[in-house]
C-alpha cells in the first residue's frame, strides 16, 4: 500500500531528496546522504547525482474544460492514508472516453502534490515502444548510457523492485503504460509490485490478463449527462458561445455522451458557425459523413477523427481469430439498436450466411458457424468495440451509437441497402411466433425501429419488408394498438408512395391498419377501411383469393364488435361455405370462421348453442393443431367460459377448474405476460367470485390489475375493465350470478401479411 512520502529536507519539491546515481546493482549511501550504485557495467567517472523529481516521457497536455470524475478521485485516493491502492490499475474502455487524459491528469496530480519522485510515462502501443521508453528511463536514474535497449529495460525494473534499505533511500514512482494495444506486448514487462511505486495503465482491451489479484481493471465509461453537458456548456463559453440548455442537453444525447465526440463537436460548432440545433440537423442526416463534421483542426492535439476512433482497434479485430469476421459481424450490429442487439440476430442463419460471404476468400468456402460468430463478437468485445452481456438471456449486445454511425459511413450506398435487408431478414427470423418473452419482444421491436431508421428506403423497395409487417404486429399484441396504428398508417402511406395504389403490398398494409384500427376501438373507422378494401381487392385479386377472404372475414369480424351481429353472422356463414371450398375444411382460417360464428351466436344470447359448436371446433383443432396451438388454447377458453355463463354457480366452479387447467399450459405455452394469458386470469378470477368465492376473486383481481398495469399500461381497455371488475367485487354487497362475456376472439391469430 502506497503511503505519501515528503522529501527528506523541506525544501517544496524533492531537490533535498536524496540524489542518487549509478548504472544499477546495490544502492549504497554515501557520507553526504547521496546514494550512490556499483554498477556492471564496467569502470567510469562517477556521473552526476540525479536530481528529483525525475519525469520520463512526454504527458499529454491537459484536455480544455477537463471534467473531473470519479476516476480521478479514487485513483489520487490511493495514494493518501490508508490507502486504496492496488500496485497496478487498468484503466479500459472503448476509444474515446478520455482514458489517456484521466491518467495525465492523475499523473501531473502526483507530481504536484509531491506524492512522487519519478514518474514515467510509456506509450505503450507496441513492444519496442514500452522497451524504449524504460531504457531512457534507466538512463536517466541509473546512467548506463548502453547500446542494449533492452537489458536495460530489464535493468530498470530491478531497479523498481523493493530492497531493503532506510527509508531516505526508496524513490517513490509512478508508470503510466498509456494505450497498450496488444496485452502479449507487456508480457515481462510489467513493473513490480513495490510499496513505493504504482502502475497506471490505459487500453482498450479487456483480456482476461489484464486482470488479476495485483492488477485491477477500473472501467471507463461515458460522461454521465450532467458531466457532458457541463463540458459542452463551459467548452463552448470558452470560444464566446452560448446555446440554449435544452439543446445542448439534446446534442450531448445525440453524441452519445462520449468526450471525444463532444470535444470535436465543440470545435467544429465554433469553426462552422452553426449552432447545436444546426449539428443536430447535419447529424441526424443519414447521407452525411461523421468525417463532414470534424473540424479543420483537431482539438487538445487529437490525433484522430471521430470517424477513425476506431479504425485501428476494428483492423485488430478482423485479424484475429476467427479472422474476417470481425469487422462484418460489427457492420450487421451498426444497423441495429445500440441499446441492446438479442445475440441470436447476430448468430442466426442470415447474419451467417452474412459473415460467410463476408469472409468468403479467407474461408475459401467453408461455412461459419453459430460457434465461429460468438468467437467473433467476443473479440469486438475484448477490444471494447461492443459490449456483450453473456449473462443477459438469450444475452445482449450493445454498441455505442457513434461507433455505429461510423461503421455505416464506411459501408456504400448500395452495400449498405443490401446490409439493411440482411438485418431485417435476421431480425425476421429471430422473431418467435408466440412471443412469450416480453423482455425479448422488446428488444426486437427496438431493434426493427432502429434499423427502419437507418435503412431508409431499403426496406420499401422491391416491397414491403416482412419485418415492417412484424413489427407493427408485435406492438398491438403488446396492447399497444393505438401505436400500431400509427405505425401501419406510415407504412401504408410509404408503400402507397413507392409501390402504388394496386400493390400487394400496399393493400396488406391498409388491411392491417383497418384491423389495429378497430383493435384500438375504433370498430366502425374498421367496418368502413375493410369495406372499401374488399372492393379494391376484388378487383385486384379476385373473389376466391385468400387475402380477399380474409378481409371478409375481418369485415365481418368487426362488423359484430360494431353491433350489427346479424350481418356479420350471416356474412361468417357465407365466407365459411366460401372457406369451405376455396381452403378446405381443415384450413386455419376456415377453423376460424367457424369460432367467430360461434362468439356471435354466444353475443346474441345463445350461449348454450356457442358452446356445443365450440365443443366440436376443440375437437378439430385438436386434430388439426394440436393441444399447444394459441388457437386452440383460445376455443378451450371461450368454452369455459360460455359453459360457466349458463351453468349458474356449480356451472361457474367448474368452469373455473378448466380455466385453472388452461392457465397452466397458456402460462407454459404463451408465457406470464401475453395478454391470452391475462385474459384467462381475468375470466378465472370473474368465475371464482361468482362461485361465491368474493375473497378469493378480490385477491385475483388485485395481482392481475398489478401485473396488467405493468405490461399493457394503466390506460389499456383491458386494464381498465381489471379495474372496474375489482370495484364490483369489492363492493360490500352479496354477489349476484352475471353472464360472463368472454374475450374477444381474433379472426385469425394475427392478420394477414400480404406477402
Amino acid at each position: 500500500m502506497l503511503r505519501p512520502r515528503l522529501p527528506a529536507a523541506a525544501a517544496p519539491l524533492a531537490p533535498a531528496r536524496p540524489a542518487i546515481s549509478g548504472h544499477g546493482g546495490a544502492i549504497v549511501a554515501g557520507e553526504a546522504g547521496d546514494i550512490h550504485q556499483h554498477h556492471h557495467y564496467g569502470a567510469a567517472a562517477a556521473p552526476e547525482p540525479t536530481r528529483w523529481p525525475v519525469r520520463v516521457g512526454l504527458v499529454p497536455p491537459a484536455a480544455d474544460c477537463f471534467q473531473e470524475r470519479g476516476v480521478i478521485r479514487d485513483l489520487d485516493l490511493a495514494f493518501d492514508p490508508p490507502g486504496t491502492a492496488v500496485p497496478c490499475e487498468v484503466l479500459t474502455g472503448m476509444g474515446g472516453v478520455g482514458k489517456t487524459q484521466l491518467a495525465a491528469r492523475h499523473a501531473r496530480n502526483a507530481l504536484l502534490g509531491q506524492k512522487i519522485d519519478l514518474l514515467v510515462w510509456v506509450t505503450a502501443s507496441s513492444r519496442q515502444a514500452v522497451i524504449d521508453a524504460y531504457a531512457e528511463a534507466a538512463e536517466k536514474v541509473m546512467r548506463p548510457k548502453g547500446d542494449n535497449p533492452a537489458r536495460a529495460a530489464e535493468d530498470f525494473l530491478i531497479w523498481l523492485e523493493p530492497r531493503p534499505a532506510s527509508p531516505a533511500a526508496q524513490v517513490r514512482w509512478l508508470v503510466v503504460l498509456d494505450n497498450i494495444m496488444a496485452p502479449a506486448d507487456l508480457t515481462g514487462l510489467w513493473p513490480p509490485e513495490s510499496p513505493c511505486g504504482r502502475t497506471v495503465a490505459t487500453t482498450r482491451s479487456r483480456d482476461a490478463a489484464l486482470s488479476r489479484a495485483d492488477r485491477r481493471m477500473v472501467t471507463v465509461g461515458l460522461f454521465t449527462p450532467d458531466e457532458a453537458t457541463a463540458y459542452l456548456t463551459s467548452s463552448l463559453a470558452a470560444r464566446g458561445r452560448t446555446e440554449p440548455a435544452e439543446e445542448v442537453a439534446g446534442l450531448a444525447a445525440d453524441l452519445g455522451l462520449l468526450p471525444l465526440a463532444l470535444s470535436q463537436t465543440a470545435a467544429y460548432l465554433v469553426d462552422a458557425g452553426i449552432s447545436c440545433a444546426g449539428y443536430r440537423e447535419r447529424l441526424a442526416d443519414r447521407a452525411r459523413r461523421l468525417d463532414e463534421l470534424r473540424p479543420a483542426t483537431l482539438p487538445d492535439d487529437q490525433t484522430a477523427s471521430v470517424a477513425a476512433a476506431w479504425s485501428l482497434s476494428l483492423d485488430r479485430a478482423d485479424a484475429q481469430e476467427p479472422a474476417g469476421l470481425a469487422r462484418p459481424l460489427l457492420q450487421l450490429a451498426a444497423m441495429l439498436d445500440s441499446n441492446g442487439i438479442p445475440v441470436p440476430v447476430l448468430t442466426g442463419p442470415h447474419a451467417l450466411g452474412h459473415l460467410t460471404r463476408a469472409a468468403a476468400d479467407l474461408w475459401q468456402g467453408r461455412k461459419v458457424t453459430p460457434e465461429k460468430a460468438v468467437a467473433a463478437l467476443r473479440v469486438l468485445h475484448r477490444l471494447n468495440l461492443v459490449d456483450h452481456d453473456v449473462e443477459a438471456v438469450p444475452g445482449s449486445v450493445y454498441v455505442h451509437q457513434v461507433v455505429q454511425r461510423a461503421v455505416r459511413d464506411t459501408v456504400g450506398g448500395p452495400e449498405q441497402d443490401a446490409l439493411a435487408r440482411t438485418a431485417a431478414n435476421a431480425l425476421t427470423a429471430a422473431w418467435p411466433e408466440v412471443e412469450r418473452d416480453t423482455g425479448l419482444a422488446q428488444a426486437l421491436r427496438a431493434n426493427a425501429l432502429a434499423l427502419a431508421r437507418t435503412a431508409g428506403d431499403a426496406l420499401h423497395h422491391p416491397g414491403v419488408h416482412a419485418l415492417l409487417y412484424r413489427f407493427g404486429r408485435s406492438l398491438g399484441v403488446a396492447g399497444r394498438a393505438d401505436a400500431a396504428v400509427d405505425h401501419f398508417q406510415q407504412l401504408a402511406d410509404s408503400a402507397r408512395r413507392h409501390l402504388g395504389p394496386d400493390h400487394p403490398d400496399t393493400l396488406a398494409t391498409r388491411h392491417d391498419l383497418a384491423y389495429w384500427r378497430g383493435a384500438a376501438g375504433d370498430a366502425a373507422g374498421a367496418v368502413a377501411a375493410f369495406e372499401t378494401l374488399l372492393a379494391e381487392r376484388l378487383r385486384v385479386l379476385g373473389p376466391d383469393h385468400p387475402h380477399t377472404l380474409t378481409t371478409r372475414g375481418n369485415l365481418a369480424y368487426w362488423q359484430g364488435g360494431a353491433g350489427d351481429v346479424a350481418n356479420a353472422t350471416a356474412a361468417l356463414k357465407q365466407l365459411l361455405d366460401d372457406r369451405t371450398r376455396v381452403l378446405g375444411p381443415d384450413h386455419l382460417d376456415t377453423l376460424a370462421t367457424r369460432h367467430n360464428i360461434a362468439r356471435l351466436r354466444a353475443r346474441d344470447g345463445d350461449t348454450a348453442g356457442a358452446a356445443a359448436e365450440l365443443e366440436e371446433l376443440l375437437a378439430d383443432r385438436l386434430r388439426v393443431l394440436g393441444p399447444d396451438h394459441p388457437d386452440t388454447l383460445a376455443t378451450r377458453h371461450d368454452l369455459a367460459c360460455w359453459r360457466g355463463a349458463v351453468g349458474g354457480t356449480t356451472g361457474a366452479a367448474a368452469a373455473g377448474a378448466e380455466l385453472e387447467e388452461l392457465l397452466a399450459d397458456r402460462l407454459r405455452v404463451l408465457g406470464p405476460d401475453h395478454p391470452d394469458t391475462l385474459a384467462t386470469r381475468h375470466h378465472r378470477a370473474r368465475l371464482r367470485g361468482e362461485s361465491a368465492d368474493v375473497v378469493g376473486a378480490v385477491a385475483d383481481f388485485e395481482a392481475l390489475l398489478r401485473d396488467v398495469t405493468r405490461v399493457l399500461g394503466p390506460d389499456h381497455p383491458q386494464t381498465t375493465d381489471v379495474r372496474d371488475t375489482l370495484a364490483y367485487w369489492q363492493q360490500d354487497e352479496e354477489p349476484v350470478t352475471r353472464k360472463i362475456m368472454p374475450r374477444r376472439t381474433r379472426a385469425r391469430a394475427d392478420p394477414e401479411t400480404g406477402a
